[in-house]
């Protein structure tokens, strides 16, 4: 559509283009041959009006179109009733024809063909009189040539604007059932998301009720396979949005270290001990951002997929930091590993969708193709763009650049006091089978530093440490497991000395009896090691960098209504973790009821329900509270998560939008966000 939009203005301008020039080759003829003097300042009016009704905007195209052809209809009339010009009006006519059949406007070639037929007859009926044209044998085949011409350049133009309006016809048809798919995929869409969806929910939710009472680990591997399933329903989703180009951004505000704890969370999930994740957070980057963080969560989840998919040794090093460019800030997130790498053909296809390095059926690598795909999809949505560094063999490394809102511009991470002392980095290089992660971890040492203003050095041996201790007075000390096993009893008698010693450490790794170095969980990032610079050896629970408390809703009764029995179950376990009073219903009809015959805080609706769907429960709800004089908060509670979803709830009337299977971050942002505030409980930021 837009580019036959495009085509159509290029015609348009080309024949007023033509028509100007046409008209001032007329005057330029009529004081040559002293025709009558007014028509030059005529026609100048003329060219000057052409040209303001074309860039007026309060005519519609066809006006424009009529005044244009009009303009032309006199310039050939004024032209051809002239003596000398009988033997040109066949020419002037034709051009005429074919500059204006790109109009599509048949009635334009009819008047046109009318105009020569009257000025051929005017010339014809005046030979005998007062022109000086002989009537010979020679001039009347010419006159008849001109005649078949002009027909047959009408005939063919006229043919040609037919076609065109059919094929026009013929695409305006396609085009309509192009919509009418698209319009029954995306019911489609989230019908099938809704019922792959609800039982995915009860899978995920039953399985977190089982782990909380501490039944066995089998619980952990429903949940997660129930994760992964959810996952790929959602990329199959989504990868049909990208390819369709319909993805709708759906922007709210968000923390800069929510999207790092996600990433490191992520990584815990594909428990790959064997590999390292190194994680670049510039403290600079703004503290609170606007954005669709559910599209960039998801750009995050597949490069971290694909990176631990094609990553048989070594590891993952993820940046994120911020350029300030013209027109604002950019969001800048690299992914980069060790792994098999990409050939010069891979990359050239990578962004066509559906691209797997390995398309075996007995590959090792899981997936269903779909990643890459999705993030040059949703970044481009976001007006931003990717490019892919790789070399067959030697590792990959995916830079994604978008624009972004600033809401908080101060830093997501910094110093609450001053630092007594420097930094110091004791790596041994040699310990490293890939020696690029070598690189990841210095990398990522010397951007924090840089970013807080920090002295860093580099320590290599025990020997490098007591040098540098001489040399500098020495706060920290940041080393990995391996280094500080090696020499125990110099770093602890260090930490007694008063310097803090921190060990980056497999999860689980626990200092002997009475040392007191803090350990560090793996994988690292910034967040924990701020946190060290900050509290010392006062520094604890150093793993997720969250240090938001949970909030709790004691004071809030709630209704989830929802017409399959196990959401229920669900969403009431959830919920209830929180302290909230929770009572069910299982149709749009008994809410109602319930509704009446009690004060809810806030109504959880299903969407899509028999006899009564959510909208019609949640508008005859709002009734209800209208006429009782309540407040009523209404959120949508459902498996239907097709793009744009969430700002139809909205302008449905829902407070808010919470996806199933239920993700308690989104949860708490809802909750926190509509609850008045002596209904919130402690905890909580509205993330």
């Amino acid at each position: 559509m837009e580019n036959d939009t495009l085509k159509h203005g290029i015609k348009e301008k080309l024949t007023l283009f033509l028509t100007s020039l046409a008209a001032i080759a007329l005057i330029i003829e009529n004081l040559v041959m002293g025709w009558e003097i007014w028509a030059p300042a005529v026609l100048i009016i003329m060219i000057i009006l052409l040209w303001t009704v074309h860039f007026s905007k309060k005519l519609d195209p066809d006006w424009k179109a009529f005044f244009c052809f009009l303009v032309a209809f006199l310039i050939v009339f004024y032209h051809g009733v002239h003596e000398s010009s009988f033997f040109d009006n066949a020419l002037v006519v034709a051009f005429a024809m074919v500059a204006y059949a790109s109009f599509n406007r048949k009635y334009m070639l009819h008047l046109f063909l009318v105009e020569f037929l009257f000025l051929m007859a005017w010339h014809l009926f005046n030979i005998a009189g007062w022109t000086g044209i002989e009537f010979t044998a020679l001039n009347i085949f010419r006159i008849l040539l001109h005649i078949a011409i002009i027909i047959f350049v009408y005939i063919i133009n006229l043919r040609a604007i037919t076609e065109r309006l059919e094929n026009a016809e013929e695409n305006s048809r396609k085009n309509d059932r192009i919509e009418e798919y698209d319009a029954d995929m995306e019911d489609f869409l989230s019908n099938i998301s809704h019922e792959l969806r609800t039982p995915i929910n009860v899978v995920n939710g039953m399985s977190d009720l089982l782990i909380k009472r501490n039944i066995g680990y089998e619980a952990e591997s429903i949940k997660n396979a129930g994760i992964r399933l959810a996952y790929q329903i959602e990329d199959i989703q989504d990868y049909t949005e990208c390819k369709r180009g319909k993805v709708i951004l759906e922007e709210e505000d968000y923390m800069s270290t929510s999207l790092i704890n996600d990433v490191v969370v992520g990584f815990r999930m594909h428990e790959r001990p064997d590999l390292e994740l190194v994680v670049d957070l510039d403290p600079r980057v703004p503290a609170k951002m606007n954005g669709d963080i559910k599209k960039i969560h998801k750009i995050f989840r597949h490069l971290l997929e694909n990176a631990v998919k094609f990553t048989k040794r070594g590891g993952i090093l993820v940046r994120m930091y911020t350029e300030q460019t013209e027109n604002g800030i950019n969001l800048c997130i690299e992914m980069t590993d060790t792994g098999i790498g990409m050939d010069r053909k891979a990359l050239e296809s990578v962004a066509g969708g559906m691209y797997q390095a390995n398309k075996k059926r007995n590959r090792s690598s899981g997936g269903i193709g779909l990643g890459l795909f999705i993030v040059y999809g949703f970044t481009h949505s976001m007006g931003g763009f990717v490019k892919i560094e790789s070399e067959k063999g030697n590792g990959t490394t995916v830079r994604i650049t978008m624009p972004t809102k600033v809401v908080d511009p101060s830093p997501c991470l910094k110093l609450s006091r001053e630092l007594s002392g420097a930094l110091l980095l004791h790596i041994r290089s040699d310990k490293y089978k890939v020696s690029r992660i070598r690189d990841f971890y210095r990398l990522m040492a010397g951007n924090l530093a840089a970013g807080i203003q920090a002295q860093l050095y580099s320590a290599e041996t025990v020997y490098d440490v007591e040098r540098m201790k001489e040399k500098t007075e020495v706060g920290f000390i940041f080393m990995g497991q391996e280094e500080y096993e090696e020499n125990k009893g110099y770093f602890d008698a260090a930490c007694e000395e008063g310097i803090v010693i921190v060990v980056l450490a497999d999860p689980g790794y626990k200092p002997d009896a009475g040392s007191r170095v803090l350990i560090l969980p793996k994988p690292l990032y910034s967040y924990p090691v701020i946190k060290v610079l900050n509290e010392g050896l006062n520094a604890g629970d150093l793993g997720i960098g969250d240090d938001t408390a949970k909030p709790t809703f004691e004071n809030v009764r709630a209704l989830i209504v929802d017409d399959e029995p196990m959401n229920l179950v669900v969403a009431s376990g959830i919920f209830k973790d929180y302290g909230m009073s929770v009572d069910t219903a299982g149709s749009g009809r008994e809410a109602i009821s319930k509704y009446r015959e009690n004060e809810y805080d806030v109504v959880f609706m299903d969407h899509m329900m028999p006899e009564m769907d959510g909208v019609e429960a949640m508008k005859q709800i709002r009734g209800v509270a209208d006429d009782m004089g309540r407040n009523s908060i209404i959120v949508a509670l459902t498996a239907n998560v097709v793009s744009g979803a969430k700002e139809m709830f909205i302008r449905e009337g829902f407070n808010g939008f919470i996806a199933k299977p239920i993700n308690t971050a989104d949860f708490e942002r809802v909750m926190l966000r509509e609850l008045p505030e002596k209904k919130r409980g402690k905890g909580g930021d509205g993330r």
